[in-house]
């Protein structure tokens, strides 16, 4: 994608998120925009940030890595927004700035661990919370979300910001608003004043109109995926 398409898609997306924030009665400054640069190249990413991003979302570490290192920190945030595998907990703590992902007590306590022997005084963190059951995605039970809270206020390094949601996918927006709105309950009533990070290329104004302050979008901004780097 040329430089001139990425700011088309980048300005509609910014229009989108901003009628939303009208229709909801909210101002545009409440919404991260996190740019999904998963699977696309660096040289893609470098004319996301002259086009005027500067919060990016990964999925895979291995793959953040490489774009990490070759366009640098300055500025810029990075966010991991997919599934972190314990073997790889130690690279997401020296390369991200926020990891949403955070699914259990056994990965809280490693990732606090971890905050400790690498001398790294904070690292924001959200909870992935499972509201559907889909054995693709991951996610804490809402029957744990409780006592992860309350084990992660009692961290040093750690910063609990708030809570993310993957729901299942629906060709009809409309259908994810259910599980939209019950994150915002969750969240109002066992964090309040916590992120929610909801919504995505598809869904992203229905999220906003349900609260949303982080939406991760990335069809939307890069069109279709490039192949998934081995």
């Amino acid at each position: 994608m040329d430089r001139i398409d990425l700011g088309i898609n980048l300005s509609s997306v910014r229009e989108r998120i901003a009628a939303a924030c009208r229709e909801s009665g909210r101002g545009v400054d409440e919404v991260k925009l996190i740019a999904v640069s998963k699977t696309h190249s660096s040289a893609v990413v470098r004319e996301a940030m002259r086009a005027g991003i500067s919060v990016f979302g990964e999925n895979r570490v291995q793959e953040a890595e490489g774009k990490i290192a070759e366009l640098g920190r300055e500025g810029l945030e990075w966010h991991l927004i997919g599934h972190l595998q314990s073997n790889k907990t130690r690279r997401a703590v020296q390369l991200f700035d926020v990891i949403h992902s955070v699914d259990s007590e056994e990965l809280a306590e490693r990732l606090e661990r971890i905050c400790l022997q690498e001398a790294r005084e904070r690292l924001d963190v959200l909870i992935q919370v499972d509201l559907a059951g889909e054995r693709s995605k991951s996610g804490i039970k809402v029957s744990g979300l409780r006592p992860l809270i309350e084990r992660l206020a009692g961290f040093e390094r750690l910063r609990l910001k708030g809570l993310m949601v993957l729901p299942p996918f629906f060709d009809d927006p409309e259908a994810t608003r259910p599980y939209f709105r019950r994150l915002c309950e969750l969240r109002d009533e066992l964090l309040p004043g916590g992120e929610l990070s909801m919504g995505m290329s598809h869904d992203l104004c229905v999220a906003i109109e349900e609260g949303a302050t982080m939406v991760r979008v990335g069809t939307a901004i890069f069109g279709e995926r490039d192949a998934v780097p081995a």
